[in-house]
């Protein structure tokens, strides 16, 4: 085997490790769970099993983010472009932390489908990092864009006594915009509408399927 089939089949391994610890390896944050400014209240059943379903849902947005940012970074063309996306998945590995913590906390469990959504989005961040970097940062810029619009829905919609799942969503939030900033920034270009409303309805679907299984 020549040398470049062995570096070839070195970042195949690589990735495959790289997926299986996202899958079934606890991530550990940089940064501890955001604090609350109120002591931690007593949910009812049916407001532990609503949080329960909703931070699922979010766990399951971080392990398709972590898939998205490694494809990415497997794809671009610039050095570049791939150490900010190496740093966002870093970033992220925080949000993944905190929402399995959480769901720890209230004894609930990850989704039964994320090997499915991890392989899906590494297959979708690959795609776009091959058409060049500018569309895979305007890719970034509108993933960002949706998960924001995601997590106002879901603060919305959690059970008012659950300020440390609130607490936790609210720093996702502001770390997602930092995010796509910094990929406009660095010349992310806008994604034709097609595409973003194709984004859109594979969000929805990844939402509708982790909030049940």
């Amino acid at each position: 085997m020549n040398p470049r089939a062995y570096r070839g089949l070195d970042r195949l391994i690589g990735e495959i490790d790289k997926a299986i610890k996202v899958l079934s390896v606890p991530a550990r944050a940089a940064r501890a769970l955001p604090e609350t400014a109120h002591g931690e209240l007593v949910l009812e059943e049916s407001e532990r099993r609503e949080s329960v379903r909703l931070m699922r849902v979010n766990h399951s947005g971080e392990v398709s983010a972590q898939a998205l940012y490694q494809g990415q970074a497997l794809t671009s063309r610039q050095s570049a472009v791939t150490d900010a996306l190496r740093r966002a998945a870093a970033e992220e590995t925080d949000h993944l932390a905190w929402c399995q913590q959480r769901l720890d906390e209230l004894s609930g469990r990850s989704s039964l489908l994320n090997p499915l959504w991890y392989l899906g989005s590494f297959a979708i961040g690959a795609l776009a990092g091959a058409f060049g970097d500018r569309a895979s940062l305007g890719f970034i810029t509108e993933t960002e864009t949706q998960v924001e619009s995601h997590l106002t829905d879901h603060l919305e919609r959690l059970p008012a006594a659950d300020a440390r799942s609130r607490a936790s969503l609210l720093q996702m939030k502001h770390d997602e915009a930092e995010h796509g900033a910094t990929a406009a920034s660095m010349g992310g270009q806008p994604l034709p509408l097609p595409v973003r409303a194709a984004m859109g309805l594979t969000s929805k679907l990844m939402t509708r399927g982790s909030y049940w299984l």
